[in-house]
């Protein structure tokens, strides 16, 4: 057999960016704050974020049951959305950009492993989503994913590759099907 596990080592090419202390409280943050069904204020899920080392605007909304692996891995722009059970599994930097909308049940996935070694060793990449981008309900989002500027990715998309600025992307694997303004 080719592929072995046992081989795995989960401190090869991750780096986790900050002590177990800092992991080990956001993780209670997360779980009491962030994936929690209760609509905690607005401000204060911006301020803990903040706290734990990233970069949100203002006018920032998370709505409840969100998970964030890594805050001080993310950014995100003014004004932008998180829904609902979204998940941000953010290995490498996350970029949400201003005015962008990460729908309910979405999973942007910058983890990975690399199939092809015998190790499994991590195979991980940044994902940014640019100004004015949508992102619709349970997409998923792989790694070394940009979607560029006012682009759309209708529900339920599945994003491996890049995606043009403004135009409505749909599918799996996604892919541009129409601009999203009508000139």
């Amino acid at each position: 057999m080719k592929t072995r596990l046992d081989k795995f080592d989960p401190q090869k090419g991750l780096d986790r960016g900050a002590s177990k202390l800092k992991e080990t409280l956001w993780i209670l943050i997360r779980a009491l704050f962030f994936q929690s069904p209760l609509p905690w204020p607005r401000g204060l899920k911006r301020s803990l974020l903040r706290a734990f080392g990233a970069n949100v605007g203002i006018g920032v909304v998370i709505k409840p049951r969100v998970t964030i692996h890594f805050p001080w891995k993310l950014t995100i722009g003014d004004h932008s959305w998180i829904g609902e059970e979204a998940f941000i599994l953010n290995f490498e930097p996350c970029r949400i950009g201003a005015n962008c909308c990460v729908s309910q049940r979405s999973f942007l996935c910058g983890g990975n492993h690399d199939f092809r070694a015998e190790d499994f060793c991590y195979r991980n990449g940044p994902i940014t989503i640019e100004d004015g981008a949508w992102v619709g309900a349970n997409c998923f989002v792989g790694p070394d994913v940009c979607i560029a500027k006012e682009a759309v990715i209708t529900a339920g998309s599945v994003v491996t590759r890049n995606q043009p600025s403004a135009m409505i992307c749909s599918g799996n694997p996604c892919a541009p099907v129409k601009p999203r303004w009508k000139n």
